[in-house]
């Protein structure tokens, strides 16, 4: 399970422009399909059944502690393993709203005794495509570095069960608006 903010349908279909054609010329990268488009902001696994309560009272109390997000795709990069890429993205503009944001879902998660402790500093990001063994994406990078996506607002957090397949899938479980119910 994850949870994540899925940007609305004219982003999504926006980045779909963009990627299309990229995605016939590099072929040997596995590109995300767009309906599983999404921004992580905590993974969590396997959640024990006695756990998934829990779980979704705390997500639901931590994102209604905060206020609605504008946010935007950026510019693309590339997170890199020994010196080699291995999976390509679009960064997201308004990173430390998005970050405190991603905190308090991993705390809650943790405290309803899911989720995974991750040392590392949360890296908002859009995964567009990866790669299985490493590659240079330093020409897609380039390609796309003068991306500068629609903003858009962000009234709600999901959390998702992955459906590794094939083929992989990820279903939306349910849905928590950001501020509160309404």
């Amino acid at each position: 399970m994850f949870v994540a903010l899925v940007p609305p349908p004219d982003v999504l279909a926006e980045v779909e422009a963009v990627v299309e054609p990229l995605r016939q010329e590099w072929p040997g990268l596995t590109w995300v399909e767009p309906a599983n488009w999404h921004i992580t902001l905590a993974f969590l696994g396997e959640v024990p059944d006695r756990a998934q309560a829990e779980l979704r009272v705390r997500l639901a109390r931590a994102a209604g502690h905060h206020e609605p997000l504008t946010l935007a795709l950026g510019k693309a990069g590339a997170f890199t393993r020994s010196g080699r890429a291995n999976a390509l993205w679009f960064s997201v503009r308004a990173p430390a709203r998005l970050a405190r944001l991603a905190g308090s879902v991993a705390a809650g998660a943790r405290r309803a005794g899911a989720g995974q402790t991750d040392d590392r500093p949360y890296r908002a990001h859009f995964t567009l495509a990866r790669s299985r063994k490493a590659a240079d994406l330093s020409p897609l990078v380039e390609a796309l570095s003068w991306f500068d996506g629609t903003p858009w607002q962000a009234t709600s957090v999901r959390l998702f069960e992955s459906h590794l397949g094939p083929p992989l899938r990820y279903e939306p479980i349910e849905a928590y608006p950001l501020g509160g119910p309404d």
